[in-house]
Parts: structure tokens; C-alpha cells; sequence
């Protein structure tokens, strides 16, 4: 199936000119009719929401350009991918077990009032 670029935005959750701007950093590049106007099939479907997450999970920007340039290159730049996919792992990782420390000390601190409050109110 083909999607306007109207449509492609509401399908996807992103705006036209972040779709525009996707395209003119060629992240994304959808076919065009005739007339020139984009369509967008169920692989670019895929290929957005994929784009998301690497942004959601943190990927600058530079980096899922790269990723998208070795990704039209094909399959000689798999092992290339890969290793981007591994090391942005390996950061994502380092992110979550830093937020799960915080995490900690905030609890930590929760637990401190807490009893603090309970010892406080208690005499009173």
C-alpha cells in the first residue's frame, strides 16, 4: 500500500516538515509519482518507526544518517550496521544502569524521609 505524505504523517506520528526535513537529510526517501508528489510504502512504514526508536533510545542524529547512508548502500555494509546497533547497545546500556543508580539514591532518599516522618510524628 501507498501513503501520501499527509497520510505517511498521521500513519507514523510525525509531522510533514519533520518528514520533509528526514528526507532532505536523506534518512528517508520515498518514491514519487508522476506529478512528484511522495509515496510512501510499508517498508518506509517500517524504516520511520525504526528511525524513533534509535532517537527515542538516544542515537544522535549524525549517527542514524550514517546508519541510514550504509543502509542504502545493501547488504555490504550488514557487518557495518551491526556494529553501530552493538556499540549504541553497549551505550544505551551504560544509560540504563547510570538511571537505575539514580534510581537507587532517589529511593534511598524516599526512604530516609519517610522514616524521618514517621519518627517525628510519632513523639508528637
Amino acid at each position: 500500500m501507498n501513503y501520501s505524505i499527509g497520510e505517511f504523517s498521521r500513519l507514523t506520528d510525525i509531522g510533514i516538515y519533520t518528514l520533509r526535513y528526514y528526507e532532505k537529510e536523506v534518512l528517508i526517501t520515498p518514491d514519487r509519482k508522476e506529478n512528484g508528489r511522495r509515496m510512501y510504502s510499508e517498508n518506509d512504514v517500517k524504516w520511520v518507526e525504526f528511525i524513533k526508536r534509535l532517537k527515542d533510545t538516544g542515537m544522535p542524529i549524525k549517527e542514524i544518517k550514517k546508519y541510514a547512508a550504509l543502509r542504502a548502500v545493501g547488504n555490504s555494509t550488514l557487518r557495518e550496521r551491526m556494529t553501530m546497533l552493538k556499540k549504541h547497545r553497549t551505550n544505551l546500556n551504560e544509560q540504563i544502569s547510570k538511571s537505575q543508580e539514580h534510581l537507587q539514591k532517589l529511593d534511598d532518599k524516599i526512604a530516609f524521609y519517610q522514616s524521618e516522618i514517621e519518627r517525628v510524628y510519632q513523639k508528637t
